[in-house]
């Protein structure tokens, strides 16, 4: 079970995005992320007719990696780090290691 999924709220610590907050939106294996308006590149497209696409130059969110960010805790709207709590029906859950909260159900 990894430790951060897509969805997760997270912020940077440590890079040219220090400090900025966003969401993941793809997990891409073993430990890179790709994170909404953070560690933007720009990208020269050449317009392409069959696809209706215009060209021109456009910012693309370029992977991260995992170590740089954590797990933004809504409670004290600080980076948290994650642990594993095993419940008693069984199931593994994330939970923050500060309060010790579930995550996710």
């Amino acid at each position: 079970m990894n430790k951060l999924k897509k969805g997760d709220s997270v912020i940077v610590i440590a890079g040219k995005d220090k400090g900025k907050k966003g969401e993941i939106l793809k997990v891409i294996e073993p430990n890179k992320l790709l994170i909404a308006n953070i560690n933007l590149a720009k990208k020269h497209v050449k317009p392409n007719p069959n696809k209706q696409e215009s060209g021109g130059i456009i910012e693309k969110e370029m992977p991260i990696q995992i170590s740089n960010v954590m797990i933004l805790n809504p409670i004290s709207k600080k980076g948290d780090r994650v642990g594993m709590k095993t419940l008693e029906n069984g199931k593994k859950v994330r939970v923050y290691k500060s309060s010790k909260e579930v995550i996710d159900i």
